[in-house]
């Protein structure tokens, strides 16, 4: 009976089908094209820039210096290796960095290849040329802003000024080996990765680190594996601290988590208004079968099933609306998540401090499908709602005589 009543008014029903499965349409897409983003963007946070963990020399953080470091990195790096998570070193100074005319303060990142490719996927975003490598020692490679600023490029000779740990002024030729893809604010304007032995020719700094990074294993917790580095810290070197990510960037881990309810407030609020039609379109319905309600209450109806006769007409209505859009859905999805939107000019746009990917792709997984998928359910519940108990609770008397 429910379904032939959607069909009385035909155009009524395909009209609110239609708003129906556009917007879940919609924001399939949306959801999924702003979890990939953000999914792009912690990649490059973590999978770049920070790793999961980090481990400083006490009061680094507050006063950075080249002067406070890890004393022995080497003790730490075992025993994180033998916990099985995955740990590497930096060296971290500032210099001055110069080619031709153009000069700018930068940040000299020493580390092995060979360990860090553990921790960082770095090495994959290169822009052009090569990743650091030990036959090349005096091979560098610069941050996409940073090459920019010096006019530098492939090959092209850059003088670095800074002063050493001995208090003698250090100095030395370095040559541009690569220019990486744009990551991050810090990175693209006054990065340069170079070998950890280089660094400490440059710098005359014998021992230490200053940082060390610190990936979790797949699918680990954040707090356990950030409480197996503490452990792992205390049994092999005193006077360091242990923070996450999100310790050292609560900022950005706030946005993170307020862009994924973001996502959900304008689905919820997009659904509002097929809401309103959807109420609009079933009082409309209701009104019109006022008194063949008042005669199926006369002849023993009861208000019970005439309520459920109403939500049996929502729910076909929200269901044709779901399986219509999740099909016209699986191909948009297909492009988003495999072939992606070019964004042009925003390409490399820093977002939250992260650089935006030129391709933008989206994310498929289960909350992709199921988040616009309950919230349309709820809104339509709550949308069809009133009206059907409109319907069960109007007297059949009032309803037969209903003009």
């Amino acid at each position: 009976m429910a379904w032939r009543n959607l069909w009385r008014n035909g155009r009524r029903t395909l009209v609110t089908v239609g708003a129906m499965t556009l917007a879940l349409w919609t924001m399939v897409i949306y959801t999924s094209l702003m979890q990939g983003m953000l999914s792009s963007m912690e990649s490059t946070l973590l999978d770049v820039e920070l790793g999961e963990i980090q481990v400083h020399a006490d009061g680094y953080r507050e006063r950075p210096s080249i002067w406070e470091r890890i004393e022995d990195p080497e003790a730490l790096l075992q025993a994180l290796d033998e916990t099985g998570l995955r740990s590497s070193a930096r060296l971290l100074g500032g210099a001055l960095v110069a080619s031709g005319d153009a000069s700018t303060g930068a940040v000299l990142k020493g580390l092995s290849p060979e360990r860090d490719a553990m921790v960082s996927d770095v090495y994959l975003r290169l822009d052009r040329g090569g990743w650091l490598e030990p036959s090349e020692p005096e091979g560098v490679v610069l941050g996409y802003r940073l090459a920019r600023t010096l006019g530098v490029d492939l090959g092209d000779e850059l003088v670095a000024l800074s002063q050493a740990t001995d208090g003698s002024m250090a100095n030395d030729l370095f040559r541009v080996r690569g220019v990486l893809q744009s990551l991050s604010e810090e990175t693209d304007r006054a990065t340069v990765f170079l070998l950890e032995e280089q660094f400490r020719s440059f710098f005359t700094l014998e021992d230490g680190a200053h940082q060390v990074i610190v990936r979790s294993g797949e699918g680990q917790d954040l707090a356990a594996a950030a409480g197996v580095v503490e452990q792992a810290a205390a049994s092999s070197v005193p006077g360091v601290e242990v923070r996450s990510w999100r310790d050292l960037l609560p900022g950005i881990a706030n946005i993170f988590d307020s862009a994924q309810a973001a996502v959900q407030v304008v689905a919820f609020v997009v659904y509002v208004v097929i809401a309103i039609l959807i109420l609009n379109a079933m009082l409309m319905a209701v009104f019109e079968r006022i008194r063949e309600f008042g005669v199926l209450k006369a002849i023993g109806v009861s208000p019970r099933r005439v309520l459920a006769l109403i939500l049996t007409e929502g729910a076909l209505q929200a269901a044709l609306a779901t399986a219509l859009g999740l099909a016209a859905s699986v191909p948009a999805l297909w492009f988003v998540t495999t072939r992606g939107i070019d964004v042009g000019p925003l390409g490399g746009t820093a977002v939250m401090g992260v650089s935006m990917d030129q391709i933008w792709t989206g994310a498929l997984n289960p909350a992709t499908i199921a988040g616009p998928v309950l919230i349309l359910l709820f809104i339509v519940a709550l949308a069809v709602l009133f009206p059907a108990v409109k319907a069960a609770r109007i007297s059949p008397i009032e309803a037969i005589h209903h003009q």
